[in-house]
């Protein structure tokens, strides 16, 4: 129950964030919205994977790269993460991908994150918002 309601927390900040964004001729007010941009190392590189839907989103400075066994492969240009605000960069990451619709991946730190079906934990947990669909699992650095 714990971890539903920190996901529903995490889906809601996402909302709000789209809510909230600003318009492509204020993208640059970005500490407009209480956010300000993470400060990024070039080893800042991710992968996040889901199960049952089967999906994973790798997050490199080459591209933001979605593919799932269902659909196309989907790539994204890279964009700095998002933090929350008065909280350390490596705590919450929210990349707002650019496209025809709102996307949006968001990882977060956690104690352990478990794919549900290996023994391997992972330290972060990941939500991907593509378009209307949902999806949640975990992710690691690579």
């Amino acid at each position: 129950m714990k971890s539903f309601i920190c996901y529903v927390t995490l889906l809601l900040f996402g909302t709000s964030l789209l809510a909230n964004s600003p318009s492509t001729a204020n993208e640059s007010s970005i500490t407009s919205n209480s956010l300000v941009v993470a400060e990024t190392t070039s080893s800042e590189e991710f992968i996040a994977r889901g199960t049952e839907p089967f999906w994973s989103v790798t997050v490199s400075k080459k591209g933001i790269v979605y593919s799932s066994p269902d659909t196309k492969q989907q790539t994204f240009s890279y964009v700095a993460p998002l933090k929350a605000e008065a909280r350390p960069a490596d705590l919450v990451r929210v990349y707002r991908l650019k496209g025809k619709s709102n996307n949006i991946l968001i990882i977060k730190k956690v104690d352990a994150c478990s794919d549900g079906m290996s023994d391997k934990e992972y330290p972060y947990s990941a939500i991907f918002i593509l378009g209307n669909k949902v999806l949640e699992g975990c992710a690691e650095k690579k």
